[in-house]
Formats: structure tokens, sequence, C-alpha cells
């Protein structure tokens, strides 16, 4: 099972959308979109600093988190940087 860390910032236009919706919609859409591609949303977080939010997700692998990547890049409303994360 592969485990994967997302960092996310909101462009322009997801901005405008997270203001609109609220964060938990954005947390929903997220989950929705892993559980299609066989994954799970382990943790979803909000944050201040280079990245708007963070999300672990696992159970998917390697070309489904690339899938999820390009379809939320194709939305134009968040840049996205994706590490496979290792367990000890």
């Amino acid at each position: 099972m592969a485990s994967f860390l997302v960092q996310f910032s909101y462009t322009e236009q997801g901005v405008k959308g997270l203001l609109k919706e609220g964060g938990s919609k954005r947390r929903e859409a997220t989950e929705q979109l892993i559980k299609s591609l066989g994954g799970k949303l382990v943790a979803y977080y909000f944050a201040f600093g280079e990245y708007d939010g963070f999300a672990i997700i696992e159970g998917a692998e390697n070309v489904d988190a690339a899938a999820a990547g390009l379809i939320v890049a194709a939305s134009g409303a968040v840049k996205t940087k994706t590490t496979v994360l290792l367990t000890p």
C-alpha cells in the first residue's frame, strides 16, 4: 500500500471557490476524488506558510496518485506537490 503527502496551494480561482464553498466542501471533494481512485484520505489540514494545506493519502498506487494530480491540476484551482512516503 502506497502513502503520499500532498502539499497544495490555491490559485486565485481556488481561493474564490474556497471562500464561496468553505473548507469542508474542499475536503469532501478531495475525499471523493481519492476514494474514486481506490485510495483513502487519512488527513487533511489547512496551514499557514509556503503551502495552504496538506493531505495524507494512502492505498492508491503511484499511477492513481498521478491521475489525481492531473485531475486537480486541470481544474486550475490549486497547485500541488506530491511526495511518496516511506514507512520505517
